[in-house]
């Protein structure tokens, strides 16, 4: 592990970069993704906490896993992306599922930003977090946390993409995520997976209030 001086240096020089590379931040990231910020590599690795109706929840995020998967996470946990998303498809004893920011406008911005596939390097096993897909090339914004050994995951064959890669594990906060609800299983995929759709036709399911990445280097 490096120097925590060292990770500091290195947060304010790729802020830096980014604040250039889109005119010093002036566009909504969320609403106006600049494609210049977008292309910025994410550090090495870097962890988030993530505020939940559970608890809180502390992730790692490794670029050696998955470069460009954890590219995409990076910027969207950055800006906060998660912000007011549900856990939508909890199923016991195998992932709970979140995407989409909670409203609609932000993501129909993102829906056609899909980033391209990569091999799985490291296992789908309890408590990592990976990225959700439907078909070549098609991960987005969408992710699932393991709540068992998912090992199939990795070699599964699901529109001609072999595998699920892992972009990160969960460092602290495994019991927040072993209790969410899981009563709706997978019905509200059936909806447009708004807040505020979500929060009418399914009330009880848990969200996250807030994401911030705490430590990069």
């Amino acid at each position: 592990m490096r120097a925590p001086a060292r990770s500091v240096l290195f947060g304010f020089l790729f802020t830096a970069s980014v604040l250039i590379a889109t005119g010093c931040g002036s566009s909504d990231p969320l609403r106006s993704p600049s494609l210049a910020s977008m292309a910025q590599p994410a550090p090495d690795s870097f962890d988030v906490e993530m505020v939940t109706s559970t608890g809180p929840i502390s992730f790692r995020f490794y670029r050696d896993w998955s470069p460009k998967g954890v590219d995409r996470a990076f910027y969207l946990f950055r800006n906060n992306y998660y912000e007011g998303t549900r856990f939508y498809r909890v199923i016991n004893g195998f992932v709970a599922q979140f995407g989409g920011s909670g409203d609609a406008d932000v993501d129909s911005v993102w829906s056609s930003m899909s980033i391209q596939d990569e091999p799985v390097r490291t296992s789908n096993v309890k408590g990592t977090i990976s990225f959700a897909r439907a078909g070549r090339n098609s991960r987005n914004t969408t992710m699932y946390i393991n709540l068992v050994d998912n090992t199939r995951l990795d070699s599964l064959d699901a529109g001609g993409t072999i595998g699920y890669p892992p972009i990160g594990r969960i460092l602290r906060g495994m019991a927040s995520v072993d209790s969410l609800n899981g009563e709706y299983g997978a019905a509200p995929m059936r909806t447009n997976l708004t807040a505020n759709v979500l929060r009418q036709e399914y009330p009880r399911l848990d969200s996250i209030a807030a994401t911030r990445v705490t430590r990069m280097w």
